[in-house]
């Protein structure tokens, strides 16, 4: 195995990926990022509960719903080397599943070897459907509870790992990401030491399958319209093509518009209070266009800088409702 940097091309990722299953990329995050991290989930660590079962581990804490507690790993999600190999091994349409703080505690037992995609009812070989990251925000050792693999085993048809099977562990420094396919046979490792590791999964599903967690539910609606347009698509206010996921007809980032931003009746009224009657019936011609036009010419001659960018928003959401009705259209399934 190769252990890759940060500099390393998605060709390079995803051709290590290829062979064993995995890669392990170094430096992701500096040392002092890796550790400010681990410092701003104290507070979310210490009021999350051990495991229920030995899945998730009795010594174990999971942080679920993260993107409604916590900012710290927003940017993580959408790094461009992530986005590039996820884009080569799933394709255009993918989004977040079970994205996962963990902290294995001292004493905790070596997890069951398993594969992320089984728990969906696809008969093996198939299409990768998952694909799984793992950031380091400890050091990642043997004795720790470094993530066991079994190299190679995104191949197996009918096999399956027992006690005998081989395995070779993630060991890595903080700030270091393993990538995996969701078909390879992994699990946690046993924690024999004196202090717990911490690792966050980010976990993606192609955009066709229902995710793990239901992240529209978890992470508030108020909190969802902060956050980057990138991320608010992984969080499942996106469209699969043609049209699954689509809300009322419309594309779901509607529902994420502010509330708080003009009308277009608001702002149509303060356009035309101090226009002369030629100038208004230039403004209407444009605005006969309809659709998104109609924004976009009150955006032009809007002053207040916010106002203006809820317009042009509102005008990228009516371009991506004209898309999904007319892909609605030709499949000809919806009036």
């Amino acid at each position: 195995m190769k252990k890759l940097t940060a500099e390393a091309s998605v060709d390079d990722v995803v051709g290590e990926m290829e062979r064993d299953g995995f890669a392990i990329v170094e430096g992701m995050l500096s040392a002092k990022e890796a550790a400010a991290i681990r410092t701003e989930i104290t507070e979310i660590l210490k009021a999350t509960p051990t495991g229920r079962n030995d899945f998730e581990g009795f010594s174990t804490r999971r942080i679920y719903n993260v993107f409604g507690k916590t900012r710290s790993f927003d940017r993580l999600a959408t790094h461009p080397l992530v986005l590039g190999l996820l884009d080569s091994v799933l394709g255009p349409s993918y989004q977040l599943s079970a994205p996962t703080g963990i902290e294995i505690g001292p004493g905790e037992k070596a997890q069951n070897l398993h594969t992320d995609d089984g728990v969906y009812p696809l008969p093996r070989p198939h299409g990768e459907v998952v694909v799984n990251t793992m950031w380091a925000l400890d050091d990642f050792t043997e004795a720790n509870g470094a993530t066991r693999l079994v190299p190679g085993s995104h191949r197996w048809v009918d096999e399956r790992p027992d006690d005998s099977t081989p395995v070779m562990r993630a060991e890595m420094p903080a700030g270091s990401m393993l990538a995996y396919r969701g078909s390879l046979y992994h699990g946690g490792g046993a924690n024999q030491t004196d202090r717990p590791r911490f690792g966050m999964i980010l976990e993606y599903v192609a955009g066709w399958l229902r995710p793990q967690e239901n992240h529209l539910l978890g992470v508030p609606r108020e909190v969802a319209r902060g956050l980057p347009k990138r991320l608010q698509e992984l969080l499942g206010y996106n469209i699969h093509p043609p049209f699954l996921g689509y809300v009322d007809g419309h594309h779901p980032r509607r529902v994420l518009e502010d509330a708080q931003a003009p009308t277009p009746q608001e702002t149509l009224t303060a356009l035309f209070k101090d226009k002369s009657a030629d100038e208004q019936k230039a403004l209407l011609a444009q605005l006969e266009r309809g659709g998104a036009a109609v924004y976009r010419v009150l955006a032009t001659n809007e002053s207040d800088a916010s106002a203006r960018d809820a317009l042009l928003a509102a005008a990228e959401r009516e371009d991506e409702n004209a898309e999904l009705l007319e892909a609605m259209r030709n499949e000809e399934n919806v009036e």
